[in-house]
């Protein structure tokens, strides 16, 4: 990419993924956007990031005696960081709150700014302690501090920007400060809107209408949110409640979803949004050099021993279980990584929906399976979830594990070094899943459900294989009960068979998947698509 060219992105995103031992990210939304960061710096491109200094970031979640997680929050020092001198106000319940700005490029990527309320000169300097955290007034001013504070940052380090990327609907705040900005320039709100939506695009996540984050328009206002604006025109922005992803769609020319059948289930969804952008399908991608092992790559592309290599790997996997749990695995039987966000969609737990069929493997050995993933600390469900998958392990010593407080650390292990990656959640309600490209960079055969990304990638039996044939239903127990039967008849009448008899059509298949997704699930081809797509606009 020719950087002259090319328009200045400031990318809004509430979390942020760079390195396991820096805690402001909890999940798949700030892994995505680290990487994201990290491959706009590969390619120079001319990108720079906008969130939040987290003093405790997310929650720490163990195990206790009864199996049951529980959450624990530690205070974090970055000496790496570094002060870029500039300090912005926001207003926050009519109250001035200073935001101090940080900067960091440690990681490989191209500088994050990050904004931080815990300073001397705020009484209230745990706006930025916790990410996700507490409730509703809390998370609106960690919004004002992101979106309208994270706008004034730029203009303080001036820093010209041309395109405002929302990545979800945490940052809709920020154009509200545009819009600020120029209607204090004596543009009507009208034109105000128009020109802000020139410069916002906007990428929506959550496929499930009741995961998006709405406010009472009166909460809002409380917390001086408005921002000069008056509240009929935040309700034609963002309706009353005020949906933070309706105002995202809003507030930009183009939105995206993020797997090509994300797409089609954010219109979908959306289709009754007037005067919304529209949506269309960039699927996420993964930066190969944080995720990938050079061991795989290198027996690949030499054409070397990639079984051998795996081996490796996994054996590494193994220890990396043993010194965290007490179990020592079998290298030589079949293991499956399960790495998620514990919620009932995702539905961890569905390999033991039929125990009457799965425990005479699990009982032999024949196959092992490790889980890791992290509850919200207030989704009670997704804890029961934890709990059973913990019961399972204690059921199976010897075959099931769970790995407490997942992190960075664990999904590059679990993604390089398991055998097959299992993904089973409700379809449509995947958005992306980009655990499971890791895992097929790496040579590690997906085994999924036809949902997120892998229906882009999927070639049954040839680099890994579907399991249910696409199948959706509005009956969710009757979706759990066919999911149920289809995971079973891959694993029992794919998956093994292939492990333990045909290891060199095993072999293949790793080659394959590895061929197959090395360049079109990784950073370069989705940057490259944004500014094809997003970023650069059609000449008239």
């Amino acid at each position: 990419m020719n950087e002259m060219k090319l328009p200045t992105v400031a990318y809004f995103c509430m979390e942020y993924g760079l390195h396991s031992d820096f805690k402001i990210y909890a999940g798949g939304l700030g892994i995505l956007a680290g990487d994201y960061l990290k491959g706009a710096k590969d390619i120079g491109a001319p990108v720079v990031g906008i969130g939040i200094k987290w003093k405790q970031g997310y929650t720490d979640q163990r195990i206790d005696e009864d199996g049951k997680p529980y959450d624990s929050y530690h205070n974090y020092d970055y000496d790496f960081l570094e002060d870029t001198g500039v300090k912005v106000g926001v207003k926050i319940r009519d109250v001035d709150v200073i935001c101090k700005v940080w900067k960091t490029e440690k990681f490989g990527n191209n500088p994050l700014y990050l904004l931080d309320t815990d300073i001397p000169e705020n009484a209230d300097t745990w706006i930025t302690g916790q990410l996700y955290g507490w409730f509703g007034e809390e998370r609106i001013a960690q919004e004002i501090v992101l979106g309208i504070g994270g706008v004034r940052a730029l203009r303080a380090l001036q820093i010209p920007v041309e395109v405002y990327h929302f990545n979800e609907g945490h940052a809709a705040l920020a154009a509200t400060e545009l819009i600020r900005e120029k209607m204090s320039a004596g543009s009507t709100f009208e034109e105000a809107w128009n020109a802000t939506r020139e410069e916002v695009v906007f990428t929506t996540h959550t496929p499930i209408r009741e995961g998006n984050e709405a406010h009472p328009l009166e909460r809002l206002e409380y917390m001086s949110a408005y921002n000069g604006l008056t509240r009929e025109q935040m309700e034609q922005i963002g309706g009353n409640p005020f949906n933070m992803t309706v105002a995202g769609l809003r507030l930009s020319r183009i939105s995206n979803g993020v797997a090509r059948l994300h797409a089609e289930t954010a219109n979908r969804m959306w289709q009754d949004v007037t005067g919304r952008s529209p949506i269309i399908g960039i699927t996420n991608a993964v930066h190969p050099p944080t995720w990938v092992d050079e061991r795989i790559t290198r027996a690949y592309e030499e054409g070397g021993d990639l079984w051998g290599a795996h081996m490796e790997v996994k054996g590494e996997l193994l220890d990396f279980i043993r010194e965290r749990t007490g179990i020592a695995l079998n290298p030589d039987r079949l293991l499956i990584g399960f790495s998620r966000r514990a919620a009932s969609y995702k539905r961890s737990d569905l390999l033991f929906s039929k125990p009457e069929v799965i425990a005479p493997y699990l009982e032999a050995g024949t196959v092992q399976i490790v889980f890791s993933g992290k509850a919200h600390p207030q989704d009670d469900n997704g804890k029961r979830i934890i709990s059973h998958l913990v019961a399972m392990m204690r059921k199976y010593p010897e075959s099931v594990v769970f790995l407490e407080n997942y992190d960075m650390t664990i999904g590059a292990r679990l993604t390089r070094g398991s055998d097959v990656w299992l993904n089973n959640p409700r379809r449509p309600l995947e958005a992306s899943g980009t655990s499971g490209m890791k895992a097929a960079m790496n040579g590690v055969l997906n085994c999924s459900i036809l949902d997120g990304w892998w229906p882009e990638a999927c070639l049954h039996g040839e680099n890994g294989w579907q399991i249910g044939g696409g199948f959706e239903a509005s009956d969710f127990a009757a979706q759990d009960r066919h999911d149920s039967e289809a995971l079973y008849e891959t694993l029992l009448g794919s998956v093994f068979p292939t492990y333990y008899e045909k290891r060199t059509q095993w072999v293949r298949m790793m080659e394959r998947s590895i061929e197959t997704t090395r360049e079109a699930f990784a950073t370069k081809r989705m940057l490259d698509d944004y500014y094809r797509l997003m970023y650069l606009k059609k000449s008239e």
